[in-house]
């Protein structure tokens, strides 16, 4: 493994300056199940994980088990019934009236089910997230990584998209405590709808959304959706077709994010990191350059060994490392095959994103930046108390946990036949709680330091 020096060339810094990179884990978080051919597999997390420390890469971040957010720190965002509704509903208890009566409501069904461990999921998604926030803030780190964060269509009183709590609201919201403006920056494929709605009228939050348009989940994200009230020309959205390729969406990314730090010049960034788009790791590699504080989260993506892919590899670009592409043997080696590479060459789609429409959508987007206030000024107002954290201290980590054997069938990410994962089983760092008692991570030759975030979280400020 090499030591990356190189990176955008910005007058900011170079991007191979070492950065303290705090990374957030739940090793149970492997064990939720949307159920038989749901394309969201929080297994992929686990995946991701496993690859991290089979490449050495946990040696280089500070390790953190995230505290699961409570009902009250949930709130903060989303309503009282349907937190209420998220915190009391199982598969056993889906049909009594209680319950019943509310799924339409809260748009819980087909796409979002109920599953056993449902909240206790989204406790530990939106945990990290907040956690995530919170080691930004104490600058007691530079980039925060959470990959099972980034769930961004979840709206204030309603589940969509495989989504039902919207932890990157809530960390950004714990982000405004301290920082006078927040940049957030979605590269997933589909539209991070939910977060923009949630910042559309101040200009706190400046969200931009590089997406997939047209006919395609969730139908929004149009070039004329720009925010409104004092949040007017702070969303920014770029919609594109198919086919897209790295040189194409480099040449669109680099030019409108450097005008967007140039113009908004946020204290703190927020990267959404759902792997169903190309171009992935030179997004995170780009804003890492400018030398912001960063929170990285996860997202969709549904091909869980590529996701697995995707997730290590971003890892090694936020601590500054060149990874060998041939895999190391893992518990889910058999997963990579044929090739056993942790790069993957693209598919040979056609683009569909002309070159001349690229830079009409290009030279939009920069007109709208034009319009914005540059660097808006927050008002002087009371500043909500800090997170305070207890003290943390060293853990047993000489426990290691039994590994899940693959069993030669298809790992289910591309059909109906789904794999369940390996209950009470947290492949290689950590066990679940009811399985240890202990907050476990062991490499199998190596310990590590291990912290964790266990934060009684207070009040959380206004986006506006």
């Amino acid at each position: 493994m090499e030591v990356s020096t190189g990176g955008a060339s910005l007058p900011s810094g170079p991007d191979g300056k070492k950065r303290r990179v705090s990374y957030f884990y739940e090793p149970s978080i492997g064990d939720y199940y949307y159920g038989q051919g749901h394309p969201m597999k929080p297994h992929r997390i686990r995946m991701a994980h496993n690859l991290i420390v089979h490449y050495s890469l946990h040696r280089l971040m500070e390790v953190n088990r995230p505290f699961p957010a409570g009902v009250h720190d949930i709130r903060r965002f989303h309503s009282d019934d349907y937190v209420d509704f998220l915190s009391s509903v199982t598969p056993g208890t889906l049909h009594d009236h209680t319950h019943s009566r509310h799924l339409k409501r809260f748009n819980v069904g087909e796409d979002c089910p109920v599953f056993d461990g449902l909240f206790p999921f989204c406790q530990a998604s939106a945990g990290g997230s907040i956690g995530a926030a919170v080691k930004l803030n104490r600058g007691d780190a530079d980039i925060a990584l959470n990959w099972a964060g980034g769930l961004h269509h979840a709206k204030k009183s309603e589940a969509s998209g495989f989504c039902y709590v919207n932890d990157i609201v809530l960390g950004i919201l714990e982000l405004l405590k301290v920082h006078r403006r927040v940049l957030y920056v979605d590269i997933d494929v589909h539209h991070g709808d939910g977060v923009e709605e949630a910042f559309f009228t101040t200009d706190r939050v400046m969200t931009v959304s590089f997406h997939k348009f047209g006919d395609f989940f969730p139908g929004t994200g149009h070039m004329k959706d720009i925010g409104a009230g004092l949040g007017k020309f702070y969303a920014l959205n770029v919609p594109l077709n198919d086919g897209m390729d790295d040189d194409s969406f480099r040449a669109l990314f680099r030019p409108v994010i450097q005008k967007v730090m140039e113009v908004y010049q946020p204290d703190a960034v927020v990267l959404q990191c759902g792997s169903g788009f190309l171009g992935h790791a030179d997004c995170l590699r780009f804003l890492r350059s400018f030398n912001v504080p960063l929170m990285v989260l996860g997202g969709g993506g549904y091909t869980i060994r590529n996701v697995a892919r995707c997730w290590c590899y971003e890892t090694a670009v936020a601590v500054g490392v060149e990874p060998e592409n041939k895999l190391p043997y893992n518990e889910y080696y058999q997963y990579f095959g044929p090739n056993y590479t942790l790069h993957v060459a693209p598919n040979s789609m056609e683009n569909q994103n002309s070159p001349k429409d690229l830079e009409t959508i290009r030279n939009l987007l920069l007109e709208q930046l034009s319009r914005t206030t540059h660097a808006p000024s927050v008002q002087f107002q009371a500043r909500p108390p800090d997170t305070e954290v207890p003290d943390e201290g060293e853990e047993d980590m000489d426990r290691r946990p039994k590994p899940c054997i693959w069993d030669g069938e298809d790992d289910g990410s591309e059909s109906e036949n789904d794999e369940k994962p390996c209950h009470g089983n947290s492949n290689i760092i950590g066990q679940s709680l009811a399985d240890t008692g202990t907050r476990d991570i062991k490499e199998e030759t190596k310990e590590e330091e291990v912290k964790e975030e266990s934060s009684p979280y207070v009040e959380m400020a206004e986006a506006q």
